[in-house]
């Protein structure tokens, strides 16, 4: 399938005693392109990552993806307080100042949105047509998750965690529930809310968090698609039975097939997945020149291994150079230096990675997947000049 003519516009946590704690890394140093973001939709307010620009592990606040299903609301730090409730035995009515007074961790996450590669799905996918950047990597900043549901007493029967945050309006999908306003809500299993990498983040790289991602506080999910990292963060519900709210059933959700049934599953993991920066769609590459094809790979609790690039349309393979340390769910850079060929005329790019569990990106896309997930192999078309 090739793509459309579109618009191309750690190593573990690290652990402070207080609020704000960054711990600066070489490898993450600001970008030197200032390519701006791309408009996708302006109400609500849906902001794509330049991807062409990469150039580093952290992206800048100001180009980095921003995914909204509602207006931005506007909450005050001052007045801004966390409720978790439900299977707990003391409820808590968390403050601002009380949150960032609790020991900080920080790391590198990278966040794609389930729906980011939509663009190039055939036919055409209903949503946000996003190309490639709907994906981007911050270091983020705050409190362990788990932390505050053991203060909070979480029970044994607690089955998962109920993150609910503060937008709301009316859903376009017809199978909407009754009511005026329907609120963001996602849930985690017990198991992945007490983990240690589960944050409710209040910065990012080393700011507070701007309001379209999420100030004062949002969930962080490292390794799950950006759906689970729910923004305007204001409840937390623990319940004694699966969750099976409107963003998880019907819409995040997918067909899987258990006895030869379809099955509906909610979204949760990232998929590998490794995508081309540069050249873009079409770009002019001189002949019998030597050009750097760049690009990043990542994956869910795992490490990429191995980043292949073909530019002969799949028939062969070479391997790419990864450029950076490993952190986890964290996306690796990587490079390849190609000899252009002589003869001009369109030639097919294409890459795909590998991480530590052994899961190769697909070449073939999963119809059962609907309108998200896109980590297919996808072909780029550029003209030898």
């Amino acid at each position: 399938m090739q793509r459309r003519e579109v618009l191309r516009g750690a190593a573990g946590l690290s652990v402070s005693a207080g609020a704000g704690a960054v711990v600066a890394d070489p490898a993450e140093a600001a970008p030197a392109n200032r390519a701006e973001r791309i408009l996708r939709e302006r109400a609500p307010e849906n902001w794509e990552y330049p991807f062409h620009a990469l150039d580093s592990v952290i992206t800048p606040v100001d180009q980095h993806y921003i995914r909204s299903h509602f207006a931005t609301p506007v909450l005050e730090r001052d007045t801004w307080r966390l409720r978790v409730e439900g299977a707990v035995d003391r409820p808590l009515d968390i403050s601002y100042e009380e949150l960032i007074r609790q020991p900080a961790k920080s790391a590198p996450v990278t966040l794609e949105c389930a729906g980011n590669g939509r663009i190039y799905l055939q036919p055409s996918a209903r949503g946000v047509q996003w190309e490639d950047g709907a994906v981007s990597t911050a270091r983020w900043t705050g409190v362990s998750l788990a932390a505050i549901l053991e203060r909070a007493g979480i029970r044994g029967n607690a089955v998962d965690v109920v993150l609910e945050g503060a937008d709301g309006g009316p859903s376009s999908n017809d199978l909407r529930p009754a009511g005026p306003l329907l609120r963001y809500a996602r849930s985690i299993p017990r198991a992945r809310a007490l983990r240690d990498d589960v944050l409710l983040a209040y910065q990012m790289n080393g700011e507070p968090l701007p309001r379209p991602h999420g100030f004062p506080v949002r969930a962080m999910v490292p390794g799950w698609f950006g759906m689970a990292s729910v923004k305007w963060l204001t409840r937390i519900v623990v319940t004694d039975q699966p969750f099976d709210g409107f963003w998880e059933t019907v819409d995040y959700a997918f067909w899987k097939r258990r006895d030869g049934l379809p099955v509906r599953a909610p979204i949760t993991e990232m998929l590998v997945k490794a995508a081309i920066a540069r050249p873009v769609l079409r770009e002019n590459v001189p002949a019998g020149k030597r050009y750097r094809i760049n690009g990043a790979a990542w994956t869910s609790d795992a490490e990429i291994s191995r980043v292949e690039v073909s530019t002969d349309g799949g028939k062969s393979w070479r391997d790419a150079r990864l450029l950076d340390r490993h952190q986890v769910n964290a996306w690796r850079l990587w490079e390849l230096d190609w000899r252009v060929p002589e003869q001009r005329g369109p030639v097919v790019l294409m890459a795909r990675a590998t991480d530590s569990r052994g899961r190769t990106q697909p070449t073939e896309r999963d119809p059962d997947r609907g309108n998200y997930m896109v980590n297919h192999v996808v072909p780029i078309e550029v003209a030898i000049s």
